[in-house]
């Protein structure tokens, strides 16, 4: 790694989103987590209690309904923040 390198996300603290996105957020939380878990099993990666690198275990192989709260947090804040920077750039979500 880089010692120079710091992320520089762009601030979206100043966008808000409309309340009826909030079921998209959810939406794209669980498929955030389904893209993650497909691509973990296609390296060889199994559900395990505990996380192995070696073994390559993880407890987080599991639907994201039997997640932990934190671990969904973590994937409800990474669509948000995607849902914010789209709005920031200009563009419109609508539903169809």
């Amino acid at each position: 790694m880089r010692k120079n390198y710091e992320p520089q996300p762009m601030d979206t603290s100043d966008v808000k989103l409309p309340e009826e996105l909030n079921v998209l957020v959810e939406h794209m939380a669980k498929n955030v987590h389904e893209v993650w878990a497909k691509s973990r099993m296609d390296q060889g990666w199994v559900y395990g209690d505990e996380r192995n690198d070696t073994l390559k275990t993880h407890p987080c192989l599991v639907a994201y309904e039997e997640l932990p709260e934190v671990e969904k947090a973590y994937d409800r804040d990474t669509a948000l923040e995607t849902l914010k920077l789209i709005s920031k750039l200009g563009f419109k979500i609508t539903q169809g």
